[in-house]
């Protein structure tokens, strides 16, 4: 009887690179699905072992720790929640750089701090060999079932090229905008326009409610004109409907970015005077209570008091 011919998904299996994913969240989870169903073998571990477990039945490899991950793939893949959590995993006791070699490369789809990713680059490179690429992401939740996410990429263009397969089934769409840390800034002016958004958006809403309007027929008003925007779009139906059940972000993260975009102007000596504004607005809101709430509920700032 002749040998069994591998299938394709097999045949899929064995010829591409082995993916390490660390970071099973609202984006990371989803990603990593995407990759199992495009056929990679991926091999994860998450902060929280209950989110890797999981993926097992998707048919992920769940790693004991750290270590045994980035000791069994070619490519590690982070999506984390800030710039501290992936300097803990990457460079913290039993990290990836104590783990990693020469010719492995980390991926980066977390939005950490462009002058620390830059710092983290070279110092990964400089402990254990490994290459680095930022490609944080833009798209939210919805983006990363779907495989629709648009990405923003730093790094050398060889190692960027040799990505492409690995992202196709996650984004639409990637663009590489410079070296290590060009990606991370490009995030950062994406997250500037969305947090402006989101702190008009609600004094839209707002504006309009006291003024008569029915606020759940903005989104239909506005659609295709000068104001429409996936913001526009995702953020006006559920301020109108107060409706902030499941939220596919939430108002911490948001504010994290625009504190970075500060940040980053100070660096670069170019002002952010909008972007200032709307991180102290998201600020204050947080500070009553909402920094793990949808920002959608800005709009209740503007709103009368019940009381």
């Amino acid at each position: 009887m002749p040998p069994r011919q591998p299938s394709a998904f097999e045949e899929t299996r064995m010829t591409q690179p082995r993916l390490g994913f660390i970071g099973l969240g609202l984006m990371g989870g989803p990603m990593t699905r995407r990759l199992l169903e495009a056929g990679f073998e991926v091999s994860v571990w998450n902060r929280t072992p209950e989110k890797a477990e999981g993926l097992r039945a998707a048919g992920a490899r769940v790693a004991g720790s750290i270590g045994e991950l980035v000791a069994s793939v070619d490519r590690v893949m982070l999506c984390l929640a800030n710039t501290a959590v992936v300097e803990a995993v990457v460079f913290g006791e039993d990290g990836v750089a104590a783990h990693g070699r020469d010719g492995q490369t980390l991926i980066d789809f977390s939005s950490s701090d462009p002058e620390a990713t830059r710092d983290f680059a070279e110092r990964l490179r400089r402990d254990c060999g490994m290459g680095w690429v930022d490609c944080p992401v833009s798209g939210g939740v919805a983006g990363a079932r779907a495989g629709t996410l648009v990405m923003m990429a730093g790094g050398e263009a060889v190692d960027i090229a040799a990505l492409e397969p690995l992202l196709a089934p996650l984004a639409s769409r990637v663009t590489h905008m410079g070296p290590v840390g060009a990606g991370q800034v490009t995030k950062v002016c994406n997250q500037m326009v969305v947090g402006c958004q989101a702190a008009v958006i609600a004094e839209m809403v707002a504006l309009a409610e006291s003024s008569g309007v029915d606020a759940t027929r903005l989104t239909e008003a506005l659609a295709g004109g000068f104001a429409d925007s996936t913001p526009f779009r995702m953020l006006t139906p559920r301020m109108a409907a107060a409706d902030y059940a499941d939220p596919p972000w939430h108002l911490r993260t948001l504010l994290k970015d625009l504190d970075m975009a500060v940040t980053q102007s100070r660096r670069s000596a170019s002002a952010t005077p909008m972007t200032g504004l709307a991180a102290q607005l998201l600020r204050a809101h947080a500070g009553r209570g909402h920094a793990e709430h949808d920002p959608a509920t800005l709009v209740e700032a503007y709103r009368p008091s019940q009381e």
